[in-house]
């Protein structure tokens, strides 16, 4: 056991997206999270291979059919710290699981609940997906560049941003209340609201007057022409970030250009011009050569692929293999609870019997979790 989450015990019931990623996260602090999946996948019309399904690392199986086994359920509620579910507002409470009954039956459990809309309000019992979730918050409006239709920025601000990390944040802070006080209670992630909170800098901008809601004028959003991608000689594509005066300063060293002058909106067409121009005259390794040992804010435009074998992350051990497929490494990173993958994908059920043994079920109470409809196979 290793992370600073070590002998928390997580019950998640299956879903997509954000509440794995939040159950992820806890696994690979340590907790012991045990997912109740559907005995046969569904997943909503989409077929998923555990093997590389890797928000389900570190993380073990039992398999259920909720709708014909609560009771078994809420067997392993009552030996829980914390539940994470990712349904639609209502269908836990129609499931006999939703909080009041879960708090009943362990009072110092901590229910995080993962919505898109949030548990209330006109659009809650609504379907949706991130690109919806960050629409309604403000913040897709925001990405691309001027005079050109928003560009959604995958699905990162609202599943996994937004909504997992917030909700596993949300039920660590639970968790640590719980301890002091003795008590669980539920905590309401949506991803409407936490894709806003990730945007909170933008708020106190537009208040000052330093920022626009026009798409791509501003400094951050490729308005300014020292902050965005440049294409380089081979086809490939550079960053650059040189905000600050001394940082701009290199910048015109090293791309062997005048100054312009690095606030003045008028110039910023003819200074972009000047950076493109002077970007494709070499390839992208020879601006890292260029560049070497430079504060100029300037990184290579990796694919994720590339991103793996670049010299930092690999001094830096950020990235892992577990079954065979190459992934980010836990993060953040501990000096004396150092977190870890402890083990791959589970396949359904797999694991599961491990997993109630160390939850503390004995042999008579594995085979009462048996008849109730409770599966799981020794492996894991």
């Amino acid at each position: 056991m290793s992370g600073p989450l070590a002998g928390i015990r997580v019950l998640e019931l299956e879903s997509i997206g954000p509440a794995p990623f939040a159950g992820m996260l806890l696994a690979d602090m340590g907790a012991d999270v045990l997912v109740i999946d559907r005995p046969a996948s569904t997943d909503l019309g989409l077929k998923r291979e555990r093997w590389y399904d890797v928000m389900m690392r570190g993380k073990r199986s039992v398999t259920l059919d909720l709708k014909r086994g609560s009771s078994a359920a809420l067997e392993l509620v009552g030996r829980a710290d914390a539940l994470i579910e990712g349904m639609r507002p209502g269908v836990m409470e129609r499931l006999g699981l939703g909080p009041d009954i879960a708090l009943k039956k362990n009072p110092k459990l901590v229910y995080g609940r993962m919505t898109g809309w949030g548990q209330d309000g006109p659009l809650a019992p609504r379907a949706g997906h991130d690109i919806n979730y960050i629409a309604l918050a403000g913040v897709l409006h925001a990405f691309g560049r001027k005079g050109e239709a928003p560009v959604p920025p995958l699905n990162l601000i609202g599943d996994f941003g937004g909504g997992g990390m917030l909700l596993g944040f949300g039920v660590a802070c639970a968790l640590i209340e719980a301890a002091r006080s003795g008590k669980g209670q539920v905590v309401d992630a949506a991803m409407v609201e936490g894709a806003s909170l990730l945007a909170a800098m933008f708020a106190g901008f537009l208040k000052a007057g330093s920022w626009t809601e026009r798409r791509g004028e501003n400094i951050l959003d490729t308005g300014a022409p020292w902050y965005d991608v440049y294409e380089t000689k081979d086809g490939k594509y550079v960053s650059i970030g040189s905000i600050e005066t001394r940082f701009y300063e290199e910048l015109l060293q090293k791309l062997g250009v005048p100054d312009l002058g690095q606030h003045d909106r008028s110039k910023w067409p003819q200074m972009r011009a000047q950076f493109s121009s002077a970007f494709k005259t070499r390839t992208r390794d020879e601006w890292c050569r260029v560049f070497e040992g430079s504060d100029a804010c300037f990184a290579p435009v990796l694919s994720w692929s590339e991103a793996r074998s670049d010299r930092h992350n690999v001094a830096r051990k950020a990235y892992v293999e577990v079954a065979g497929v190459p992934q980010p490494a836990p993060a953040p990173r501990f000096s004396r609870t150092a977190p870890a993958v402890r083990r791959a994908p589970p396949e359904r059920g797999e694991g599961g019997r491990d997993a109630l043994r160390d939850w503390g079920f004995d042999a008579q109470e594995l085979e009462r979790l048996r008849a109730a409809g409770l599966g799981f196979v020794e492996r894991g």
